[in-house]
């Protein structure tokens, strides 16, 4: 769960809350050591290295002493003072000397509530009474600098909102989403599950293996023809990556393996993959755009603390594509780009959609010429087809700037989800090349792009914003066949055959179950279509269609059924 943009006010409202959270722990938990404690898109924690460990049962008491330092309301005040200063305001807590040591700069900011002082940059409310509507959510493991070999902390979270009805909209959408979890509904509809000897990696059982091929098959239809789907690889070079700049990078979050004394990667990323595809031959510009896609399946390593069911693994499949076309070309592949992306966002009702587009980060690679023509292509895209966007600053890739694509669910949440970036350093570190017109040797220009981002990530979010209730084309099991009674079982079976002759997922309800049991079973299973036969339905050749949603028609036929099926696919 993501929000792209938040205001400054509500920003310093979390950021007041996380200094607030800190007091507040520290004067219960005297010896209790602070490390950092930053906004997040849906609220703010704080780090510490506690005497004895914090429980869920310390929450409530820390949260009541929060209000005090609120009701207090001291004003939260300061600036910038020499280093000098302000190594013995926090003596004796090495994360904090350590924090003054890598800044580069003779000063560093603290700002101060009553006799509470903190490092901190600024960005906050003009004193703790401003902070009324927050909550304390949870209490989890963290390590110093992110580090797993480092120190093991404590996490402390909570969220924060301007106004009280802001919090408590969000409350409920934090008890739907328990209701909705999509770990819950994996159980329960039997699609996939976790294990210890592979943290972090889903095991897909049939029915959500299935959801997990239709996905990958819209996105297939989507992009038709216009594409070639590659499959590279899932271990290769380690001097692959270091030329591609993503070990510098990313070596941190990748798995190694030693060869015959020589070291490989684990695929954390498609795009070295692609590259090596393209520059296999000479390529001319006839070629071009040359649209290369990938369901490739990465590994990449995540703190056993963040991971979270289908959205945050270590192995997934991304639906990864990598375009590579002329500069003329560039702005109109951009833009089909989008264009799928509309289609497959509409295609699940997700009608709110905000555009981020991600600049350059501190730690990037080419030229300013190069991120300045990139970035204006993805704006003129952007705006030649009337999109509404903002500037994230600093947030683009480290080898070329990036559109970002939220969407938000029917719970109110937003999720980012597709990324479309714009890359002209690869091409170079690679030397890849093609043959113009004129016979001279020119770069292509790389875009990379992912809709869904990843296919499990996906899969968790729709199995939340359908609240379980897929898409009939995406349904598992699409339709379940309900006899009155035993005597019908042959007609369920004929009605069974038939309809799966044309594609329809279906099962015959065989259990010998009163009709009530089995339509709550169906209504459990998420099954979209109910087919009751009785005999009356045996003697007309019909059936009683039931739907999720508890409409029904009576007097069906199979052909009907079948006409019904068309209009419900995704093509």
């Amino acid at each position: 769960m993501s929000e792209l943009k938040m205001s400054q006010e509500l920003h310093n409202i979390r950021h007041s809350a996380a200094h607030i959270l800190a007091q507040a722990v520290t004067e219960l938990f005297p010896g209790t050591k602070m490390t950092i404690g930053p906004v997040t898109q849906t609220g703010f924690f704080y780090d510490f290295l506690p005497v004895t460990n914090f429980k869920e049962e310390d929450l409530p008491r820390i949260e009541e002493k929060m209000r005090e330092i609120v009701k207090k309301n001291y004003d939260i005040v300061g600036g910038q003072i020499p280093k000098e200063e302000a190594r013995p305001m926090f003596e004796g807590n090495e994360f904090k000397q350590e924090l003054i040591d890598g800044i580069e700069d003779p000063t560093v900011g603290v700002y101060h509530q009553g006799d509470f002082y903190d490092l901190c940059k600024g960005g906050h409310t003009t004193s703790t009474g401003k902070v009324k509507h927050f909550k304390l959510t949870s209490i989890s493991g963290s390590y110093w600098r992110a580090d797993r070999d480092g120190i093991a902390l404590q996490r402390i979270s909570g969220i924060a909102f301007e106004t009280k009805d802001d919090l408590k909209k969000y409350l409920k959408r934090l008890e739907d989403a328990k209701m909705y979890d999509h770990r819950r509904l994996g159980k329960d509809l039997d699609l996939f599950s976790f294990h210890e000897e592979a943290p972090g990696e889903p095991f897909f059982h049939d029915k959500g293996l299935l959801i997990y091929h239709k996905l990958i098959d819209f996105m297939r239809h989507l992009q038709g023809k216009a594409y070639q789907e590659i499959k590279t690889p899932a271990i290769m070079s380690k001097s692959l990556w270091e030329t591609s700049g993503h070990y510098n990078f990313y070596k941190d979050n990748m798995y190694l393996t030693e060869v015959e004394k020589d070291t490989y990667c684990v695929k954390p990323m498609n795009c070295p993959g692609s590259i090596l595809v393209y520059s296999q031959r000479p390529r001319s510009y006839r070629e071009l755009p040359l649209r290369l896609a990938e369901f490739g399946y990465v590994h990449r390593y995540e703190l056993s603390g963040v991971l979270h069911g289908l959205f945050r693994v270590r192995a997934f499949t991304q639906d990864d594509a990598h375009i590579y076309c002329t500069p003329e070309q560039l702005e109109d592949e951009i833009a089909r780009v989008l264009d799928i992306a509309d289609k497959v966002y509409n295609a699940f009702d997700f009608t709110s959609i905000d555009i981020a587009l991600s600049t350059r980060p501190e730690k990037s690679m080419g030229s300013d010429e190069q991120w300045e023509s990139a970035i204006n292509s993805l704006k003129n895209a952007l705006d030649k087809r009337g999109m509404k966007y903002f500037i994230q600053e600093g947030e683009g890739a480290f080898y070329g700037p990036k559109i970002e694509i939220q969407v938000e669910d029917t719970m109110g949440r937003k999720w980012q989800c597709g990324t479309v970036q714009v890359d002209f350093n690869q091409s170079e570190n690679f030397n890849l090349e093609y043959i113009d017109s004129d016979q001279s040797r020119k770069q292509p220009i790389i875009v990379h792009h992912a809709i869904f981002g990843s296919i499990e990530r996906f899969m968790g979010m729709l199995l939340e914003h359908f609240k379980g209730r897929l898409p009939f084309w995406l349904s598992p099991v699409q339709a379940r066949v309900l006899l009155i009674t035993d005597e019908q079982k042959a007609y369920a079976e004929q009605i069974q055959e038939i309809l799966s002759q044309h594609g329809v997922r279906v099962e015959v309800d065989a259990s010998g179950d009163k009709l009530g049991a089995q339509v709550r079973r169906a209504q459990l299973d998420k099954v979209p279509w109910m087919l009751v036969v009785g005999k009356k339905e045996q003697e007309n050749s019909t059936v009683t269609l039931r739907t999720l949603d508890k409409q029904q028609q009576f007097g069906l036929t199979v052909d009907d059924l079948v006409e019904k099926v068309k209009e419900l696919s995704y093509e």
